[in-house]
């Protein structure tokens, strides 16, 4: 039975889920990895846990944004010491030489804060490498505490009387509880067969495979998962309502970022002039446009010409300001029934808003999603039983990201004809390494997996990722058209 087998091979990495029944957690609107981390902690062998136990924690270790005065009050007027669950940034002042700290989902921002020297050096290995979820303690540094000579700039910072007090951050604990043994992930990949490791990696992001008519179908649903393991993939994805785009991109890796609707700048995405800080783009493995048909931008031709320099190069140029960034983009909205039954042989982006109109830019998307092969979602599609934890598997795909093994053995195997064009090959191989890292984790060397697998799994599915968007280029502009998908072979003489 496959639940045994995983749980065998993965112990501690496995929890019950039940979103059928568990309408507890779905009350709290919590993110995946944070319930299974919640699950992990109180759980026992057979599952159970006590909801009492569970909801008790929650109130007391997780609050809501809108109860961040009754945070502050505790911290700054009756000076308590507040432990909770957080999002944490920290930045180091190149002036000063102090540390300070943000929490971004509470708008606590680095100049009320500070982390003192031996709190830095007893937990910067743990902090020093951007945002990061843990156990946050917070405490207050008054006035008279808190030391004001190193400032320079007391008229803007201070006080009227030149002192202003800060939240300080005493103690942390990484949210994750655990060391992420990649080498054990992927050696214990050989104990499933391909069709046991889909059903496997959907059970991961909380979907039954069981509820899915066909291996097609479960495929596409993976595809959504591909800019969490490779760096700077770029897709569209078009699906009817209730598919469960929002769900994937938003809610299960803590990673990633999901933006719906409203207004989107090149500030936001990129970077801040005005404040000087990193966007979007800067501290996340992908970006998810979703409702993009409902999102506008505040500047089409400078947000048209930041996406196609990133999307091209991966960095940004905003005024004086030049950065890099691995984040994917990706591109979710819903597809009208007339559209869809044309199966990406109509305009598909004609509803999108117009700075998407540009071939220019459409081309520089490595892939197309056809998320109408993915069911609506039903109970028949939720999880009911012993999964992978969602937030060590994000985790690892996290990880997975930095392994350049695969792109080599991408590089080795396939071949590529003469005059192939340059965006055309990079698109199908940076979809093929994506593939190969999800569906095949175990593979070390080229030899690893058979020509039929990687054909079948690989590149014929990226080949098809890539043949939309050429389509749909045609479309757009006379001159795509009647452009052709380079024929993409195999070195089969690897394998004499």
């Amino acid at each position: 039975m496959l639940e045994e087998k995983l749980r065998s091979c993965f112990d501690e990495m496995t929890v019950y889920k039940d979103l059928k029944k568990s309408n507890f957690f779905n009350s709290l609107s919590l993110p995946s990895f944070m319930r299974d981390w919640i699950l992990k902690k109180f759980e026992d062998e057979t599952g159970y846990f006590d909801v009492d136990e569970v909801a008790s924690f929650v109130h007391t270790y997780l609050p809501k944004k809108e109860d961040w005065n009754l945070i502050k009050d505790k911290i700054v007027k009756e000076n308590q010491h507040v432990k909770f669950l957080a999002k944490i940034s920290t930045d180091i002042n190149i002036k000063t030489g102090k540390v300070s700290f943000s929490l971004p989902d509470f708008g606590l921002a680095n100049k009320f804060t500070i982390i003192e020297d031996d709190v830095w050096q007893k937990y910067k290995k743990e902090l020093i490498n951007g945002e990061i979820w843990g156990m946050v303690e917070l405490g207050y540094l008054s006035p008279d505490d808190y030391d004001w000579s190193f400032e320079f700039d007391k008229k803007k910072t201070h006080a009227k009387d030149g002192k202003s007090g800060k939240i300080s951050l005493l103690s942390f604990k990484s949210f994750c509880p655990y060391l992420i043994d990649l080498e054990y992930y992927k050696e214990v990949r050989k104990e499933f067969t391909i069709e046991e490791w889909i059903d496997v990696l959907l059970g991961a992001v909380d979907y039954n495979a069981t509820g899915y008519k066909n291996e097609e179908q479960k495929l596409t649903m993976l595809s959504r998962l591909l800019p969490f393991v490779e760096k700077r993939l770029n897709l569209i994805e078009l699906a009817p309502k209730g598919t469960g785009k929002s769900y994937l991109f938003g809610r299960v890796s803590r990673y990633g970022w999901l933006s719906s609707g409203g207004v989107m700048s090149r500030a936001k995405m990129f970077y801040d002039q005005t404040r000087h800080t990193e966007g979007l783009i800067a501290s996340n493995d992908f970006v998810t446009l979703d409702e993009v048909q409902t999102i506008s931008f505040s500047d089409v031709d400078e947000m048209r010409a930041a996406l196609k320099g990133y999307l091209e190069s991966g960095i940004y140029t905003v005024g004086n300001h030049e950065g890099r960034s691995d984040a994917g983009m990706i591109l979710c909205g819903n597809i009208s029934k007339d559209i869809m039954d044309a199966d990406g042989y109509s305009n598909m982006f004609k509803e999108l808003p117009s700075v998407f109109h540009e071939s220019a830019l459409i081309e520089r998307y490595h892939g197309f999603i056809k998320g109408w092969n993915i069911p609506r979602m039903n109970d028949d599609l939720k999880v009911c039983g012993w999964a992978l934890n969602s937030e060590y598997f994000c985790s690892i795909l996290h990880e997975l990201r930095s392994d350049l093994t695969y792109r080599s053995i991408v590089d080795e195997l396939i071949v590529i004809p003469n005059g192939a064009d340059t965006r055309d090959t990079e698109a199908v191989k940076r979809i093929c390494t994506a593939y190969l890292k999800l569906l095949f984790p175990n593979v070390r060397n080229a030899k690893d997996i058979s020509v039929r697998e990687f054909k079948r799994y690989c590149l014929d599915r990226a080949r098809k990722m890539r043949d939309t968007i050429i389509y749909q280029l045609g479309i757009l502009d006379s001159e795509y058209r009647g452009k052709n998908l380079p024929i993409f072979s195999i070195n089969e003489e690897i394998y004499e």
